[in-house]
């Protein structure tokens, strides 16, 4: 698979990573033997970034990638998050940080993180101190490199001035382009692109059919796009894509990454799932070339996105 370099502090990452937060949390019961087989599935096809985080799971989804990953741990990148307590509060005092990046290199049983994210921007704590934090990590060789989640252009702006900045991290997708106007700003600084949801928590796997069976922990039934309101119309979206899909001889899946790939050369897209087949089948789309002519028909299909909105 294709390689991206993300920064310019030397990360380098698969055209296509792994998300794990599902492994763990979100998405209805799991299984970890299928989880870890699906992970490794993913490495043999050529993933070598896998993107986890102390939420997902508080510790076990950290176990389960660690343990996943532990027979190739020197031929990947691995991706952790701090900064949310167990009632989804966020903390990123940096007593607060100490203790779980600690907690996250015995979780995920390695000597070093090389990915370390603030997950979410703490209004409580100047972006200073955070990052103050971290690099104390990466000047004593626990964390290679640094990242945001979620931020905006005065966080990173302000962040990147304390230590470089390899990589953001945001939700991005055909269904929601909220953070392209950042776009301009990640390429002054010189700063790489994790999407996270690519598939748009699932409405773009082609497994949505109905509101009606998902499991009552499956947090989706908070989304926007699920609402009643506009369920039925993202559905119809979803068809027009699937057609243009099926006319290159492709998935939906497929299409969607590939369609993130064509953005920019410096975004990662990091679809996970715990179906090894479903691995397969997301990974593929490295392959997919889209033509100006496609990229203007998916502008056309879904020029706002899904509609609703990423957010309950």
């Amino acid at each position: 698979m294709q390689t991206r370099t993300l920064g310019k502090q030397g990360l380098t990452a698969s055209a296509i990573g792994y998300g794990a937060m599902g492994t763990a949390i979100g998405y209805g019961p799991s299984d970890d033997t299928e989880s870890i087989t699906a992970i490794r599935r993913a490495h043999e096809l050529g993933v070598t970034h896998f993107d986890t985080a102390e939420m997902y799971g508080w510790g076990t989804g950290e176990k389960l990638l660690g343990r996943a990953l532990a027979p190739i741990r020197d031929e990947v990148t691995i991706a952790t998050k701090f900064g949310f307590t167990s009632t989804f509060g966020q903390d990123s005092r940096p007593e607060h940080v100490r203790e779980v990046v600690e907690a996250s290199l015995r979780n995920l049983g390695v000597d070093s993180i090389d990915v370390l994210y603030q997950h979410m921007p703490d209004p409580n704590v100047p972006i200073e101190d955070v990052v103050a934090v971290m690099k104390e990590f990466v000047d004593a060789g626990k964390v290679k490199y640094l990242g945001l989640s979620n931020a905006g252009e005065e966080t990173i702006r302000r962040a990147h001035a304390v230590h470089p900045i390899s990589v953001l991290q945001h939700e991005y997708s055909v269904f929601t382009h909220e953070i392209e106007p950042l776009f301009p700003v990640l390429e002054e600084l010189g700063i790489g692109f994790v999407a996270y949801s690519p598939l748009a928590r699932g409405f773009l796997s082609t497994a949505v059919t109905s509101r009606d069976h998902y499991d009552a922990n499956d947090f989706r039934h908070r989304i926007g796009w699920w609402k009643p309101e506009y369920f039925d119309a993202n559905l119809a979206i979803v068809g027009e894509l699937t057609e243009l899909a099926a006319s290159k001889g492709v998935g939906l899946p497929q299409l969607a990454i590939a369609w993130l790939l064509a953005q920019k050369d410096y975004i990662v897209p990091i679809p996970g799932s715990r179906n090894a087949g479903r691995v397969e089948q997301n990974i593929s789309a490295a392959d997919v070339t889209l033509t100006a002519a496609d990229l203007a028909r998916i502008a056309e299909i879904a020029p706002d996105g899904g509609l609703g909105g990423r957010r309950s």
